[in-house]
């Protein structure tokens, strides 16, 4: 099973002001990227709190929640909210049949993710803005090496990169 985090920072490093922030400050291609390529793996993973920014299932693929809430449940066959730890998560979308997986934070789901050494590519946007402060990619210290892949610009003001994880 292959791991894609998929993310947009600012020019400063931040993935948002606050853990409700809405990401809408990263532009219309952004969106697009991140919608081409989280319909092309069929599953995209978020925290809850990320999950609550956009209020419904992002449509055309399964959303699969991360939370500590057991109470949270949905009847929507493209929502699903679990509790179950990265690596069993990720067995039991391998068992569904999905070959790849939109990791899309927030940065405390990217750090359990990391931790456990199982995202195996970053595609990273990087935005014209500055926070000044706010949240990171992670919440936490690691020791990941990257190797670059591609950088491409999808528009006149946005960088897109993409890297392997050296493992």
């Amino acid at each position: 099973m292959k791991v894609i985090l998929v993310m947009a920072l600012t020019a400063d490093g931040k993935i948002g002001r606050t853990p409700e922030h809405f990401p809408d400050w990263t532009g219309k291609s952004d969106k697009q990227l991140f919608k081409r390529i989280s319909q092309q793996a069929g599953v995209v993973v978020m925290g809850s709190k990320t999950f609550d920014t956009f209020g419904r299932p992002l449509p055309g693929r399964k959303n699969v929640v991360m939370t500590r809430n057991p109470k949270r449940s949905s009847d929507q066959a493209d929502l699903v909210f679990t509790g179950a730890p990265p690596q069993q998560l990720l067995a039991t979308l391998s068992r569904e049949g999905y070959r790849e997986v939109i990791l899309a934070g927030g940065a405390v789901i990217n750090t359990l993710f990391a931790q456990a050494n199982l995202i195996d590519e970053m595609i990273i946007t990087i935005s014209p803005k500055i926070f000044g402060q706010g949240l990171s990619l992670f919440t936490g210290p690691l020791d990941i090496d990257l190797e670059l892949l591609a950088i491409d610009r999808p528009d006149a003001n946005l960088i897109l990169t993409h890297y392997r994880v050296v493992k």
